[in-house]
């Protein structure tokens, strides 16, 4: 038979309310206390008041990021056998074959004319020193 008066009214200064001495049913309230968990979910006042910029993009980043292709000087011989004719003072543009940078790796043994938008220093140096020039094409 259902009663007014609850069993925590009759308790109330009692230390256990009556689930014995162990502290069973403790603890049971709010859960905001304790832990280090929840700083994402039910902790979140922590976070907005202590480290308010934790989560989230901040600062801006370009919309479109190209990487340059290069290659290798070690590589161009093989490239120049494949792509052009037995002319002795040909240029060989590496624009127009899809390359934005020349490298250094590797080594030259015939001397080669090329056009490029930028070589490392090392990629000249080898180039110039094979008896090659190195035609380093600005964009306007």
């Amino acid at each position: 038979m259902p009663h007014r008066k609850r069993k925590v009214r009759k308790q109330r200064g009692s230390r256990t309310y009556g689930w014995g001495q162990v502290g069973q049913h403790r603890a049971g309230g709010r859960k905001g206390g304790k832990g280090k968990a929840g700083g994402r979910k039910h902790k979140w006042t922590y976070t907005v008041k202590y480290a308010p910029n934790y989560f989230g993009k901040h600062g801006f980043h370009r919309p479109i990021s190209r990487k340059e292709k290069t290659i290798n000087v070690g590589e161009l011989e093989e490239l120049v056998e494949k792509t052009t004719t037995e002319k002795k003072d040909k240029i060989i543009n590496l624009e127009q074959l899809g390359y934005d940078k020349l490298l250094g790796a590797g080594k030259v043994s015939r001397s080669l004319n090329i056009e490029v938008k930028s070589c490392s220093k090392s990629a000249a140096k080898k180039i110039q020193e094979s008896g090659g020039k190195i035609i380093i094409k600005r964009e306007a």
